[in-house]
């Protein structure tokens, strides 16, 4: 297993599981990988890719740097987006490794936090990350009406 950052040549790959993780806006995928390379992703700061013996991608954790993360008291604080194995590679530390990864990626930059998110009903998600010390702070339910 070997985790390196996300290149240009990743990108068909990466929408890929990205269509998996995030089916209802998979029709974006392509344009925010692209933001991304170019440096100008809202969201996305670092791209990390794990990769197999035999170097098959078979998940990613893309992170961002946000001005606030429930139960932070922290100015700014990095954040883990998202985070995808592919199904028939759960289970075999892979999601560990991605998640390590990024905590070792924000020491690096000096952070003494990294927080996360999952869906409500995402109990595998919540699961591993309460296996990997994170600790759960807070659940809310998110409202949008749009005005006119």
């Amino acid at each position: 297993m070997s985790i390196r950052k996300a290149t240009s040549t990743d990108k068909n790959e990466w929408v890929k599981m990205r269509s998996q993780l995030w089916p209802d806006s998979s029709h974006l995928h392509p344009e925010q990988i692209d933001n991304y390379f170019d440096n100008c992703s809202n969201d996305i700061v670092e791209a990390l890719l794990i990769e197999n013996q035999k170097a098959q991608v078979v998940g990613f954790i893309e992170l961002n740097i946000r001005n606030f993360a429930e139960g932070s008291t922290e100015f700014k604080i990095p954040y883990v987006e998202g985070w995808f194995v592919r199904n028939e590679f759960r289970g075999h530390g892979f999601g560990k490794g991605l998640m390590l990864a990024a905590e070792q990626w924000a020491q690096d930059k000096g952070f003494g936090e990294i927080a996360s998110d999952t869906e409500i009903d995402n109990h595998t998600s919540i699961a591993m990350h309460n296996h990997l010390g994170y600790t759960e702070v807070e659940r809310v339910v998110c409202f949008l009406k749009k005005l006119s």
